[in-house]
């Protein structure tokens, strides 16, 4: 199964795809705003004067970090008043988004708060199990078809492209992602038809007996494989014998019984179904919960071993917004030509020279680039010395 953080990622590119255009005035205010730190002092200061705290920093967005867009809208909305002051103050500064364009940034950063929020959730070094991500993958289901229907003609667009490649995931891993649910005691069938009947309108009754049907078929498997095992386990034991033991036959016979028995009463998948779901909490321990259940489902909970192991995200928050590496960033891209050619020519060298391994210096280097990409002084600084 794909990684949960890489599909989000996937979902929101196309999104962000559409409305680029739309924040342009806002990027190129920001990147104004941190080109030199002259500027930058002078947008600090103006903070000060109205009494905005100036606690968050001012940075452009990347394209291989979609999550920095977002971060480039929520921090450059908190200081519209600073924007719009320092366009009284400052002639050349001509590049101050509209109120239209400012309401739409807002649209969109409220939008994108959603993706990164749950993605930050589902991903990091502590991997939740595969029952976490059903209740955010239906949230995002419902959201985006929600977007669709906006009265804003840009964020449609946007909604509609998400929710094809949404889609295009859906379809494939949302059936099991329903058996891990159902296997989850605080929701069971409960939460799936909850979903459900949002997400499927028409046909609610028949995607729910999919997933319910599909657990049925798991339970009959995994019966199966133990019968399978233990009949095993009785031919090996006559071999054994050498023939010698007269009560094998018999043993078959009570098996057979109890399968028999077993057919016409109600499963245990139906027993579990029909108690309480337990008390929804944030600590339940749900692979602990069916290691002391184990007795009373045995099956059960070999089915919930197998299913609630499968990792849904597989890479660490830090990795979960980026698609790409050591490439130019939208801020890169303004520096001036020279500066964009031995980038470029570092990258290539280095990787071709040392396969990955780097000096103390080089480290340093790239750290010192990387670590100011965003707020802009040493790079925006190199290439005002080669302007002047």
């Amino acid at each position: 199964m794909c990684c949960c953080a890489h599909i989000l990622n996937l979902i929101v590119k196309d999104g962000l795809g559409v409305v680029k255009d739309g924040v342009e005035k806002i990027r190129d205010s920001v990147a104004y705003w941190i080109a030199t730190p002259k500027r930058l002092e002078k947008f600090q200061d103006t903070a000060k004067q109205l009494r905005i705290p100036c606690t968050k920093k001012l940075s452009l967005d990347c394209p291989t970090r979609w999550n920095s867009t977002y971060k480039m809208l929520d921090v450059a909305i908190s200081y519209k008043d600073v924007f719009s002051r320092l366009k009284q103050r400052e002639t050349q500064y001509s590049c101050f988004p509209s109120d239209s364009q400012w309401e739409f940034a807002k649209e969109v950063c409220k939008r994108l708060a959603i993706f990164n929020d749950i993605t930050e959730m589902i991903s990091g070094t502590k991997y939740p199990n595969a029952n976490f991500y059903f209740p955010q993958i239906c949230e995002i289901k419902m959201t985006l078809s929600e977007w669709v229907n906006s009265p804003n003609e840009v964020i449609q667009n946007m909604a509609e492209k998400m929710l094809q490649k949404f889609d295009s995931y859906w379809s494939v891993i949302h059936v099991i992602m329903g058996v891990a649910i159902v296997l989850d005691p605080r929701y069971k069938m409960e939460l799936l038809e909850f979903y459900f009947e949002s997400i499927y309108p028409i046909d609610f009754f028949s995607q729910v007996n999919r997933i319910q049907n599909l657990c049925y078929d798991l339970v009959s498997e995994y019966q199966a494989k133990k019968h399978q095992d233990s009949t095993s386990s009785f031919e090996s034991q006559d071999v054994v014998s050498d023939g010698k033991s007269k009560l094998c036959d018999y043993d078959r016979y009570i098996e057979r019984k109890k399968r028999a028995r077993t057919s016409s009463m109600k499963t245990k998948l139906d027993h579990y179904l029909e108690e309480e779901v337990l008390p929804r909490s944030s600590d339940f321990d749900i692979l602990m919960w069916w290691k002391l259940n184990e007795l009373k489902y045995p099956t059960l909970q070999a089915i919930a071993r197998d299913v609630l192991a499968i990792l849904i995200s597989t890479i660490a928050s830090e990795s979960a917004f980026s698609i790409g590496g050591q490439i130019l960033t939208p801020h890169r891209s303004r520096l001036h030509y020279t500066i964009e050619a031995l980038m470029c020519s570092k990258s290539w060298l280095w990787n071709s020279e040392n396969a990955g391994s780097r000096s103390i210096e080089e480290s340093t280097f790239t750290d010192e680039i990387e670590s100011d990409d965003e707020g802009g002084s040493l790079v925006s600084n190199i290439t005002q010395c080669l302007q002047d």
